[in-house]
């Protein structure tokens, strides 16, 4: 059996050495087709490198999450502030309005709710459905340590194949299951074994400290997840240690949906990640377009 990683030598990331990619503005896309690196270019602005998605598959598996309840009344309005929505094809094809040019995002994977045991799950769209959906990119959970750790796995690999054929990229999103420690150790090797297997972006969550060696090791881009609902300041905190600390963008939903001010928090967070705004002057931000929406 190969043995685990137990070198005594400290590991260098080199965190301050920006990855080169020839050819391309986002990491470790410069050898991929025209039609995948397009596709990539209307996710990710090319000017910044970075993304804003908003986040609204949580009824996949929870049912009409809170702020959730009617995608029509609730998510529709704060569709034109995101760069790429991420979603299920039966909201996309129920609800939005297909008027709308947003790069789409679609979840693949599902089968259990919460429930069952999360990992146990399968992929559950079609690549010609996502083809007659023009989406942009296709996405799942992978769970790395869970129960169905290996199935998690080989459904990412079957939709990276799936994806290659058809110049759609796939987004590997790190998943957590309740008794999993969340630290820097654990996102190091979850992302750089999705990126190995052939991901070309990864979702992820942020660790305080050091972060920047899970962006450094990981040789695709990597996407902040939101998580859970924080106070303004603390997510926009987040977003901006995130980017800061080599992430290209957020795909925040809780944090945006479930926000006092959605469409405010959407601006606010997309002035963090595109334009370097610190916090605080972003929290200022929220509260300003807060106060003239309730005008």
């Amino acid at each position: 059996m190969p043995e685990a990683d137990v070198s005594k030598k400290e590991k260098q990331y080199y965190a301050d050495v920006p990855q080169k990619t020839e050819g391309f503005f986002l990491k470790g896309a410069g050898n991929l087709d025209w039609g995948m690196k397009n596709r990539l270019s209307h996710i990710f602005n090319p000017r910044t490198g970075r993304t804003v998605m908003l986040a609204i598959d949580h009824g996949y598996f929870q049912g009409p999450t809170t702020g959730l309840e009617r995608i029509d009344l609730n998510i529709v309005p704060l569709i034109p502030y995101a760069d790429a929505l991420m979603l299920t094809r039966g909201i996309l094809r129920s609800v939005v309005p297909p008027s709308i040019t947003k790069p789409i995002v679609m979840r693949c994977s599902g089968g259990p709710s919460i429930l069952k045991e999360l990992s146990n799950e399968e992929l559950a769209v079609d690549i010609e459905d996502a083809i007659r959906m023009n989406v942009a990119a296709i996405t799942l959970q992978v769970f790395i340590g869970g129960e169905y750790e290996t199935r998690s796995i080989h459904n990412m690999t079957k939709l990276v194949d799936m994806g290659m054929r058809y110049g759609i990229p796939t987004m590997a999103v790190t998943a957590v299951g309740k008794d999993m420690v969340r630290d820097v150790k654990y996102f190091r090797l979850a992302c750089r074994i999705c990126a190995e297997l052939g991901a070309q972006f990864v979702k992820t969550y942020y660790v305080p400290e050091d972060f920047d060696t899970v962006t450094a090791s990981c040789p695709v881009p990597i996407v902040m997840a939101g998580g859970k609902k924080l106070p303004e300041l603390d997510a926009l905190t987040m977003a901006y240690n995130a980017v800061q600390e080599g992430a290209a963008g957020v795909d925040m939903g809780r944090n945006i949906f479930q926000s006092d001010a959605p469409q405010a928090m959407m601006q606010a967070v997309i002035k963090v990640v595109h334009e370097n705004m610190r916090p605080k002057d972003a929290l200022g931000l929220y509260e300003t377009l807060k106060k003239k929406k309730k005008k």
